[in-house]
């Protein structure tokens, strides 16, 4: 059966592309074609040989390429504490290529000798046991394409439009194939959970990093069991040490800082350590004073990434609006566009493979007039839930929150073209 999200364009659709080669693009066609009657020249290009081909072993981007790079939206005041941001708007697809995957550090980016590494797995397990990555190497293995987000991603949006681009609002986002060792295959290893929650692999699971905070998260065991992995590498290479090198946990769909990077300990045990990272921090203060708490799913969200903040449209006629959309509970089952500020919404196409817990790929057609216009893109997810409006999201959490804001964001189109966060 034809998947409907991969079906060719309708008959309507191919009408509207129909009008627009007929219209607006019609004297650009006309100009091109005019080009065309005369020899075309022979480009600068192939008239000399180009650069050899070891001038760089490792492959590196076009120069013309130079601003696609990652961008931090803050300073952040201490030591060792940073982040950096993907630049959304200048990707394609949905795979982040790795020198782009964002980075979000507690304490800088750590030196690790692999050969040295060893990952402690004890705690209410029946055979302690420390691994080297060759013992993780020689496990079977494992490769599935999962999004990351840390739960501060967009939280700059909550007291209203921030003004920022779509790299500095939600450019704490990134998705890759990530390969590594099932985390159920490495509790077999140890002989499985005992005491409490053995018998349905309950309790929980406290990951510690080797950085110089030694980030630490208690984690449900029950959840997380049958798709946590513990990883080395990431879209076909081995993890960069900004992303965790040689080891981290990947827990898809939870929040970013329970992915713990440079992954050196992992203790079974029967309820949650209540350590820095889900205490003080990680944890959303309510209107009534009350927090939540182990909130870990991040929650169906979307975003247009074309047309976007600092874009600028140059002509009237077709502009496709893209953007990206993910769940942290499961797959994408629907987008809708708006392009009048939500007052009327209309289906979006969803490309390629529909994955669990990535990022899905959605387009919509779209004539610009040239007058103003607000967009808009909503989610739902696979269990039934509907991406929110700001004005629902605060009146459920208020506004003292920093994190899991996942909100319906809106650019605004001038009439001279300009695309604003507004």
């Amino acid at each position: 059966m034809m998947n409907p999200h991969n079906s060719p364009p309708s008959r309507g659709r191919r009408r509207l592309l129909g009008r627009l080669a007929a219209g607006g693009l019609a004297v650009s066609h006309a100009a091109a074609a005019s080009e065309l009657l005369r020899p075309l020249e022979v480009a600068s290009s192939s008239r000399v040989p180009g650069a050899p081909v070891l001038e760089h072993p490792y492959g590196v981007p076009s120069p013309h390429e130079a601003n696609v790079v990652r961008r931090s939206a803050r300073a952040w005041p201490l030591p060792g504490a940073a982040s950096s941001m993907t630049p959304l708007a200048d990707l394609h697809g949905t795979l982040t290529p790795n020198g782009l995957v964002y980075e979000r550090h507690h304490g800088g980016v750590p030196d690790i000798d692999p050969d040295q590494h060893r990952l402690a797995i004890h705690g209410l397990v029946r055979t302690p046991k420390l691994f080297t990555m060759d013992d993780l190497l020689r496990l079977p293995s494992e490769s599935r394409i999962h999004f990351l987000e840390c739960s501060g991603n967009t939280g700059n949006e909550w007291n209203g439009p921030s003004g920022m681009p779509v790299q500095l609002t939600h450019g704490l986002l990134s998705c890759c194939e990530w390969t590594g060792v099932r985390l159920s295959t490495l509790l077999e290893e140890v002989g499985g959970v005992t005491g409490s929650g053995s018998a349905t692999g309950g309790g929980w699971l406290l990951a510690e990093g080797a950085d110089a905070a030694a980030m630490t998260r208690s984690l449900p065991l029950e959840r997380i069991l049958d798709r946590a992995l513990v990883v080395y590498a990431q879209n076909g290479e081995r993890l960069r040490p900004e992303n965790g090198y040689p080891l981290r946990l990947i827990v898809p769909g939870f929040e970013g800082n329970t992915n713990v990077k440079w992954l050196r300990r992992l203790k079974v045990v029967d309820a949650p350590l209540q350590t820095r990272e889900e205490t003080s921090k990680y944890t959303s203060l309510l209107a009534n004073g009350t927090a939540r708490q182990f909130a870990f799913e991040m929650d169906a969200k979307s975003v247009i990434t074309r047309p976007s903040p600092g874009h600028r449209l140059t002509t009237h006629g077709y502009y496709p609006i893209t953007g990206l959309a993910w769940s942290g509970r499961g797959t994408i089952r629907k987008v809708e566009v708006s392009t009048d500020g939500g007052a009327t919404w209309r289906p979006a196409r969803l490309d390629g493979a529909i994955l669990d817990r990535a990022l899905t790929r959605f387009q919509a057609d779209w004539r610009w007039d040239g007058g103003a216009a607000a967009i808009l893109s909503r989610a739902t997810d696979s269990t039934g839930y509907v991406q929110p409006t700001r004005a629902e999201l605060v009146a459920a959490r208020g506004l003292n929150s920093q994190y899991h804001y996942n909100a319906i964001q809106q650019w605004r189109v001038d009439a001279n073209g300009e695309v604003r966060n507004a």
